[in-house]
């Protein structure tokens, strides 16, 4: 029986991962072991339940049917597990998050290590992307992104300050270009540009001025949807970029990039994290909020009095 269990299990997280070998990396197994145990699954079956090619994994019909009857029990079994962990002292499980490329605080890294030294039985599973997803149909029990983009019914917490987007481009370019001295001066430009997916559209860069928000669609060289890339092509002088102020500090403090613009891009409300209210909160979940609350009081009490 058990053994029947943890093929489900290796099953699912195949279709959810599309893949033996990111599968894998989210179990903590070989993919070769993945794949042994989605075979005896279907031998015992005496059914495929998947398609295997060189560049990707399907489910068959009868590996979706079996799908939408498992994927939900198991995370059925999954919340009851987590939910026992009320009745420890401690939280334990795992607490899987979506977080964006923006987040900077968090993905520094201190943040969360203070987290895990503090709760040393709970493990964290997080994706990196600027793609838009359901947090609760991939599977995620939360998400970090710019708060204005979350959806408004969800809970959110704060998760860093407020933020500033910075135009950039290396001392070699404006070695060759003017500085622009106004938003409308980009149109004149070469830009790196940023999208969030493939299909979505280039990102058109935003600014303020006397109050009013605009933005402007600029001309996209390049447009790729990683910003780092875009940063260290601008620092090889290739055009001008768009980050947040937090993602090239290093890079202006090296000289190795210089920012443009500034009074246009005031600051505005940074990240957060959120979750649905419909959806209880494991006890992982609530020992993040519970960090991120009082890191911020601590960080309150450590700042100046005005």
């Amino acid at each position: 029986m058990t053994d029947d269990l943890n093929g489900m299990a290796v099953f699912v997280a195949v279709a959810d991962a599309k893949g033996f070998t990111a599968a894998a990396r989210e179990l903590g197994v070989s993919a070769s072991a993945v794949s042994q145990a989605v075979r005896k699954l279907e031998t015992q079956l005496g059914i495929t339940l998947l398609q295997r090619s060189t560049r990707s994994v399907r489910l068959t019909e009868a590996g979706e049917r079996l799908y939408a009857t498992v994927a939900p029990a198991l995370e059925e079994v999954r919340t009851a597990i987590e939910a026992l962990g009320e009745m420890s002292s401690e939280p334990r499980g795992t607490l899987r998050l979506h977080v964006s490329t923006g987040a900077t605080d968090f993905l520094r890294g201190p943040l969360v290590a203070e987290f895990l030294d503090a709760n040393p039985h709970v493990r964290l599973a997080v994706e990196v992307t600027d793609e838009r997803v359901d947090i609760v149909a991939g599977g995620y029990d939360a998400g970090i992104e710019i708060g204005e983009v979350i959806d408004k019914d969800m809970i959110v917490v704060p998760v860093s300050g407020d933020q500033e987007l910075a135009i950039v481009g290396a001392p070699s370019y404006f070695a060759r270009h003017p500085a622009p001295k106004h938003p409308r001066d980009l149109t004149a430009h070469t830009c790196i540009n940023w999208h969030r997916s493939p299909d979505d559209p280039p990102y058109r860069w935003e600014f303020t001025e006397k109050g009013r928000d605009f933005s402007v669609a600029v001309d996209s060289r390049v447009v790729s949807t990683d910003t780092n890339f875009n940063l260290r092509l601008a620092a090889a002088g290739a055009g001008l970029a768009v980050a947040f102020l937090d993602m090239v500090r290093e890079w202006l403090e090296r000289g190795e990039l210089v920012r443009v613009l500034a009074p246009y891009c005031p600051p505005f409300p940074g990240c957060f994290l959120y979750y649905p209210q419909r959806r209880q909160a494991s006890p992982p979940l609530r020992a993040m909020v519970e960090h991120l609350l009082r890191t911020r009081r601590v960080r309150r009490g450590r700042a100046p009095r005005r």
